[in-house]
């Protein structure tokens, strides 16, 4: 950008941006044409008009100085103003009274005080719309009124007004147009949204050529990415069949016979896991329907479960009821696959809810020896082993638990991020999941 400090205050929205780029212009266009027609169009005719004036009221003091007597220089005064158009009154003017907005006031006062050699006040104020004119002559003041259409065009704000009122009309024309060429727009990013969401909203391509490529193009995205998905549930649907089934007969087997196969079925129940741990990260979330669900008993619930089972896990502070737009089942799965995981590492857990208006955040922490910094993004990844506090050696599994936990949060649109426990100084997990903005 060439001037990065405009950027603060540049509109966010697409529709603010838009509306910016096409009422700038305009307004920019109308300033331009008003200055450029003050200054060089009603300001000149102005001036040129005063001058005029300027001429009849000397050409009138220079007879009334040649009068013989004050009584002649009175009659002769009101027989000339007669015959400029002009009255003579008895009220004298002193000095240069106008209105704060009379801006023509200003040009005319100052070409007849540098015209007029002996005027001695003007009165722009007078109603309706006339102009006071006090000369100073060789016999006394003597004042005259005139129209004050002699000095400058008739109601040249005209000109302005339907400038203004035009460009407001066409403004709110091309706005509507402008609006909706940005509704696909703003349908597509929902739709992109929501699918980032794990939620299927549905697009009708609209709009311009352009638009209606983009559309159908995130639907044919959108599809394949679900024909993927399809294929990895089937496939790994009958590799459950296939395998389950020689498991079984293996257990069998082992059961029958008579030496010690303790080893032997400990490598079947490993297998069994390994095989498990594979199915619930290749499970389809998306054929969860999304609905309104409280996450704070969601989270109150998995703790009670998991108090069933054995775990020493408490809620940190009071757990506060947030309804939003959740998969719960998935969201089930999450808290006990992060719940168990810390408990399995360590000996107690501490769950907590923070809220804020746009987002939430679940965290849960445990004592057991945490995971290095440098190993946070590895942890994230499916199949994937640490060496270490938390190894192979210490709790059975294939590397999936943090790997099920990211997917699913990434699915509601949310965010998942290690760190370290300040309270219980193991590992620290918050899950971040955003707010739906209110209507």
């Amino acid at each position: 950008m060439i001037f990065p400090w405009l950027k603060r205050y540049m509109p966010r929205s697409l529709y603010g941006r838009a509306a910016l780029i096409l009422i700038l212009p305009v307004a920019v266009l109308q300033i331009v044409v008003a200055l450029a027609f003050a200054q060089r169009h009603f300001d000149g005719v102005t001036e040129q008009m005063s001058r005029v004036l300027a001429i009849e009221l000397r050409y009138l003091t220079s007879q009334i100085n040649n009068a013989a007597g004050a009584e002649t220089a009175v009659v002769e005064a009101g027989r000339i103003a007669r015959a400029l158009d002009m009255e003579l009154t008895a009220d004298p003017v002193d000095g240069v009274i106008k209105g704060w907005s009379d801006i023509s006031g200003i040009t005319i006062a100052r070409v007849l005080n540098g015209e007029v050699p002996k005027l001695s006040g003007i009165n722009l104020a007078l109603e309706p719309s006339l102009v006071g004119v006090t000369l100073s002559t060789d016999h006394g003041l003597f004042t005259v009124t005139l129209d004050r259409r002699r000095l400058s065009p008739k109601n040249p704000h005209q000109l302005f007004v339907w400038m203004v009122a035009i460009g407001a009309v066409m403004l709110v024309i091309s706005y509507m147009f402008l609006r909706n060429q940005l509704r696909p727009v703003k349908r597509l990013a929902v739709a992109a949204a929501a699918f980032g969401r794990g939620q299927v909203v549905s697009l009708t391509p609209t709009g311009a050529t352009e638009m209606r490529a983009a559309g159908t193009a995130f639907l044919d995205m959108r599809a394949r990415i679900e024909r993927q998905a399809q294929q990895r549930r089937l496939m790994l649907s009958g590799i459950s069949h296939d395998l389950r089934t020689p498991l079984t007969r293996m257990r069998l087997g082992l059961s029958l016979m008579d030496e010690d196969t303790s080893e032997l079925e400990g490598d079947v129940d490993a297998m069994q896991q390994m095989l498990d741990a594979f199915l619930n990260f290749a499970r389809d979330e998306g054929t969860e329907e999304t609905e309104i669900a409280d996450l704070g008993q969601l989270i109150t619930d998995a703790i009670q479960q998991s108090q069933r089972a054995g775990f020493d896990v408490k809620a940190v502070d009071a757990i506060s009821t947030v309804s939003m737009p959740l998969r719960p089942m998935a969201i089930g799965r999450l808290l006990d696959n992060l719940i168990s995981n810390g408990a399995k590492y360590g000996t107690r857990v501490g769950v907590s809810l923070a809220v804020s208006e746009r987002s939430v955040c679940i965290t849960i922490e445990d004592d057991g020896p945490g995971i290095e910094p440098e190993f946070y993004d590895t942890a994230l990844r499916p199949f994937t082993r640490l060496e270490g506090g938390r190894n192979q050696n210490k709790v059975a599994g294939v590397g999936l638990g943090l790997a099920i936990a990211n997917d699913i949060v990434r699915s509601h649109g949310g965010s998942l991020r290690l760190g370290v426990s300040d309270a219980l100084g193991g590992l620290r997990v918050d899950v971040v999941l955003s707010r739906p903005a209110p209507d």
